[in-house]
């Protein structure tokens, strides 16, 4: 009996590395391709000739820049819902995971062929990769309440996100070497590097998720009395929990929270760089407080995990929304590169744990029967957050002439984020979820 269990437990810790593998494998597309390496080669390479005055080119090409991250965000936020309970219903999250991520990968391969003048081809192949990795993160998202014990999924997804921190950051640091000195490394010049690190992050991301495909298992599809089984079935399923929405009247609270304050998280991790530029900060000084925070995240995100057990998750989170709204405050009087690197420090102490731990709390408060519709759910509210922060950013920045005052405009955001998220009663939507797994026979210790 006692060897049954170690085998048990053995087993269990290989689906847990397996499937935090993922977070290390696809945080290279968010890291080399959206943060870093492609928006400044689609400047500076992809869309130098939208215009005969170069200046002109950089204003349009960081608008059409603006405009296909805006439209990526809104086809996966309104198809996000509708393809997570088709997930449920069919008993899919593993094969739909695996459809949007290999559209990610092949777009992101496909990267490789843009050169000077073709943003069009650019911007066409990063909104499939964009597509195909935010879709894929639902379901991969979707899947941690059924791979996760009850009492360590707060530590599972503080692990991905360390994961995801430590892989994004390795192929980074290793792409910025190949550019920044091409030579080196046998490349002709910057442009070929850039072009080689897209292929790079394609190949990266293909060959860390195998683990997630051959270790992690499919959860059974549980359909409800009386429920469809075909396409129909799954707006049923939709249209019951939108009618049923009061018995996850927690998780729903918890909603509206994580849209305030993910939106200022989201903010400042959109914005920093851009900030900094304004501010005078040297190129290489941006870049390498980015690198940093990469590597900060990975420590801290695991330390968050531990401290949730003893704080509590809502608590650590709390922790967090008042650390980031210090950083507004500070970010205020930001004027030299080292205030820029000690804000960057403190933004990779709280932005792991902060988003791992609500990450895991909405899991925990998710019934698994519906593990992928909600994460559907929690996917439209994450790349809606990504609206008003900007918005705010931009607005507050042209009306007084200065983005110092901008900065101190999200500091509502995690104050209000913060107050809505204490009235959450998190032990009473655990609990709701929990009747609903047992229920549904899919409860586990």
């Amino acid at each position: 009996m006692a060897n049954a269990v170690a085998i048990t437990d053995k087993a269990y810790r290989r689906v847990i590395r397996a499937w935090t593998m993922y977070d290390w494998a696809n945080s290279a597309f968010a890291t080399t391709i959206m943060a870093v390496v492609l928006p400044t080669f689609f400047s500076t390479v992809a869309g130098a000739t939208l215009s005969p005055d170069p200046d002109r080119a950089r204003v349009l090409a960081t608008s059409y820049w603006g405009y296909a991250n805006s439209i990526g965000m809104l086809l996966v936020g309104f198809a996000a819902p509708i393809l997570g309970a088709l997930a449920d219903h069919s008993g899919a999250k593993k094969r739909m995971l695996g459809i949007f991520a290999a559209v990610g990968i092949l777009a992101t391969a496909l990267l490789v062929f843009v050169s000077t003048g073709d943003w069009l081809m650019a911007i066409a192949f990063y909104l499939l990769g964009h597509i195909g990795f935010s879709g894929s993160t639902i379901f991969y998202d979707s899947l941690l309440p059924h791979v996760a014990r009850r009492g360590d999924i707060d530590q599972v997804s503080t692990r991905g996100y360390a994961m995801g921190y430590l892989g994004g950051g390795l192929l980074l640091a290793i792409n910025l070497a190949w550019i920044l000195s091409p030579q080196t490394f046998f490349l002709r010049d910057a442009e070929m590097a850039s072009r080689l690190s897209f292929l790079s992050v394609a190949v990266w991301w293909a060959l860390f998720s195998i683990p997630l495909f051959r270790r992690v298992p499919e959860p059974p599809a549980v359909r409800e009395a009386g429920e469809r089984t075909s396409l129909r079935g799954t707006f049923d399923r939709l249209r019951h929990t939108f009618h049923d929405i009061r018995r996850y009247r927690e998780l729903a609270k918890f909603l509206v929270a994580y849209w305030l304050y993910n939106d200022g998280i989201g903010t400042i991790i959109t914005m920093a760089a851009i900030y900094g530029a304004e501010l005078g900060i040297p190129q290489e000084h941006l870049i390498g407080a980015i690198l940093m925070v990469q590597f900060v995240g990975v420590p801290f995100a695991i330390l968050f995990g531990r401290w949730s057990k003893k704080l509590g998750t809502k608590r650590a989170i709390l922790a967090a929304l008042v650390v980031y709204a210090l950083i507004s405050v500070l970010g205020y009087f930001v004027t030299q590169a080292l205030h820029f690197w000690i804000l960057a420090f403190a933004v990779g102490t709280v932005q792991g744990g902060s988003q791992a731990l609500s990450r895991s709390l909405y899991g925990a408060m998710t019934p698994k029967a519906k593990s992928a519709e909600f994460f559907g759910f929690y996917d439209v509210s994450s790349k809606f957050a990504g609206i008003i922060g900007p918005a705010l950013f931009g607005f507050v920045g042209q009306a007084t002439g200065s983005t110092r005052y901008a900065i101190l405009a999200l500091i509502p955001l995690f104050v209000i984020g913060g107050i809505l998220l204490l009235f959450v009663r998190e032990r009473e939507g655990i609990a709701v979820a929990h009747g609903e797994n047992v229920e549904a026979g899919l409860a586990r210790v």
